[in-house]
């Protein structure tokens, strides 16, 4: 009876020490593909922005709204559409720690990309500035309104729509809490 309570145990104990390790995204960044053209890479990265080597599988990310599976291989996978011009991208991977997203504006110049990360105070501190400034200066509402107008007409231009813009702010902020 001892033995059967003795080797219970150790059984027991052996099935908690043996569990697989959870492997999640927490945090990632978008960078220049060193080896396609006109192509980005997404990297997977810890707090102190080190590759997580450990990342390897498939990942469910939505980009610009629309589902993709990035295989990621030792922290590191390849968005194959090409992009031509330069755009917005917004990233988003949901996982059990919650949603992240990111959101950059990818710059093309000759046969490079540099991705941008832009930060969701960015995007809610222009527009409040440009509000603050017409409250200020009345004569400042004509010229802030033609600001919005251009901002809007870039922005929309770029793929970066309404709902996005809206999106990205949430998430930042609901990261803070």
């Amino acid at each position: 009876m001892l033995k059967r309570y003795l080797i219970f145990i150790i059984l027991l104990a052996t099935c908690h020490c043996c569990r697989a390790d959870n492997i999640a995204i927490n945090n990632f960044e978008v960078k220049d593909n060193p080896f396609g053209n006109n192509q980005i890479a997404v990297v997977a990265i810890d707090s102190l922005k080190n590759t997580q080597n450990n990342v390897n599988g498939q990942f469910a990310f939505t980009i610009n709204g629309f589902e993709q599976e990035l295989t990621f291989n030792k922290g590191v996978a390849f968005y194959s559409p090409k992009i031509d011009k330069s755009i917005f991208l917004y990233l988003r991977h949901v996982n059990d720690n919650g949603s992240h997203g990111n959101l950059y504006y990818v710059y093309k110049y000759d046969d490079k990309l540099s991705p941008i990360h832009i930060s969701w105070l960015v995007l809610l501190g222009v527009p409040l500035f440009l509000i603050l400034l017409a409250y200020m200066f009345k004569r400042f509402i004509i010229i802030a309104i033609i600001i919005f107008v251009i901002i809007f007409y870039f922005n929309h231009h770029s793929g970066l729509s309404i709902s996005t813009f809206f999106e990205s702010i949430l998430d930042g902020l609901r990261n803070i809490f």
